[in-house]
């Protein structure tokens, strides 16, 4: 159901031939992925899990919400993009929107394809970063999946959430922004077991099954009839 973490990585020599010297050169550090913990406990402590990350939280809704959702998701991962066009909106509508739920969004790129990705939605700009990531997701069959050199394809993308070529190639080549993403996606592995994407906690406990509303109802709801 999930993608897992096993997916073919690009090598540093496809990088360089594929996106270009002055693209790859900050995926040096990135590549390749270490392998991650292959134990998913069921249950994380919340304390540890809503410690904030460097980079700095993408949040939407109340932080004193009842329920805090934290997701982890890959910018190339299809089912990632499918929870997204297809149950987010719904999710945010009926739980964010309303103020029932805190929703966090932490990136964790299967390849460098999508740490390039996410760098990009970070370095967007707060007020962009969530629409040029529901952008990516939507068209991800575009840019992600495409014949040829994918770098062309990424900045088209980018373009619309104001890049310019020079501000793309700046963020592609900010190492300390790859070093974080990394970590972060590191400390999701080791942590808390995260070796899937999407992996969704809910008030710290992992959800089970498909992230459809059905699903997310179950866990959910119960939290919210707590007084």
């Amino acid at each position: 159901m999930f993608s897992k973490t096993g997916r073919t990585l690009l090598t540093r020599r496809a990088l360089i031939a594929t996106l270009g010297v002055s693209a790859a050169c900050v995926f040096a550090a990135a590549a390749p992925i270490t392998a991650l913990a292959q134990n998913a406990p069921a249950e994380v402590p919340i304390e540890e899990l809503m410690k904030p990350s460097p980079l700095g939280e993408l949040a939407l809704g109340p932080a004193d919400a009842k329920v805090t959702v934290v997701e982890y998701a890959s910018l190339t991962c299809g089912h990632c993009a499918h929870f997204t066009n297809e149950v987010w909106p719904e999710f945010k509508k009926k739980y964010v929107d309303t103020g029932k739920v805190h929703y966090i969004f932490r990136d964790f790129p299967l390849d460098n394809l999508a740490a390039a990705a996410a760098m990009l939605a970070r370095c967007a700009g707060q007020e962009k970063t969530f629409p040029l990531i529901e952008v990516m997701f939507e068209k991800q069959a575009e840019w992600a999946f495409g014949e040829g050199n994918p770098v062309p394809r990424l900045f088209k993308i980018a373009k619309q959430a104001g890049f310019t070529q020079e501000s793309f190639d700046k963020c592609l080549t900010d190492q300390k922004l790859l070093d974080e993403i990394t970590d972060e996606r590191k400390r999701a592995s080791e942590v808390f077991g995260v070796n899937a994407t999407p992996t969704f906690f809910i008030n710290g406990k992992r959800l089970q099954g498909a992230p459809t509303m059905e699903n997310f109802d179950k866990m959910i709801e119960p939290l919210l009839a707590k007084s």
